[in-house]
């Protein structure tokens, strides 16, 4: 099969300007709903994409964790690639494939990393083996195989047993406050739907519709 023939048509439906809140996070807000109303797997997931030091690109999936007045917000740890990253450029963006629905919605933002408190409010809300996994694994450094982060893990576990599973100091969140925003709906023959909202006066965006 030649991978020039693979494609199909976007049929979920259209895209208008009549149809659009003036708020991008509000509309998002319905957006998502919709995906989640819909069973969509991991509606949350978000491709993060951030520039090291030396210029180079690099993406990965986090998921979205909160969404309110100053952004979208997600944790991971502090000295992880992407944190990293982000130390260096705090300009990145963020994808929503939701392709089911035949949507996606990308954010270009800045990031600036959440209170400690606010870290630590979701750290103690995630399942508990999710924290030991916090502790077992030191992110994007290598391994040297998958049993040492098992025995780690169980090692965790034990350190942990029948107490409170404190925060690992290197671990955090981060709020991603949009200057951009951009919705897509795939259309018959490839005529999309875009909208582009960027900040105006007193506080309210534009909305621009973009060639497909």
């Amino acid at each position: 099969m030649s991978l020039q023939d693979e494609r199909r048509e976007y049929r979920y439906g259209r895209l208008n300007r009549a149809g659009l809140h003036g708020s991008p996070a509000t509309q998002f807000d319905r957006w998502l709903q919709q995906a989640l109303d819909a069973g969509l797997s991991d509606a949350t997931a978000m491709v993060l994409a951030t520039v090291d030091a030396a210029g180079q690109p690099s993406q990965r999936t986090v998921l979205l964790k909160g969404l309110d007045d100053r952004g979208l917000q997600f944790f991971t740890h502090l000295t992880s690639a992407k944190a990293r990253d982000i130390a260096v450029n705090a300009r990145v963006s963020v994808l929503f494939p939701w392709l089911s629905m035949g949507r996606q919605v990308s954010v270009t933002a800045t990031v600036t990393q959440l209170p400690v408190a606010e870290a630590e409010a979701y750290f103690h809300s995630r399942p508990r083996d999710s924290q030991l996994a916090a502790w077992a694994s030191d992110q994007s450094q290598p391994v040297a195989a998958r049993q040492v982060l098992d025995d780690e893990f169980a090692a965790m576990q034990e350190t942990y047993a029948g107490r409170e599973i404190p925060m690992p100091a290197d671990w955090g969140g981060y709020c991603l406050a949009p200057s951009c925003w951009e919705f897509w709906q795939g259309g018959e023959n490839r005529l999309h739907d875009r909208f582009r909202y960027t900040p105006a006066a007193a506080g309210s965006w534009q909305i621009t519709r973009l060639a497909p």
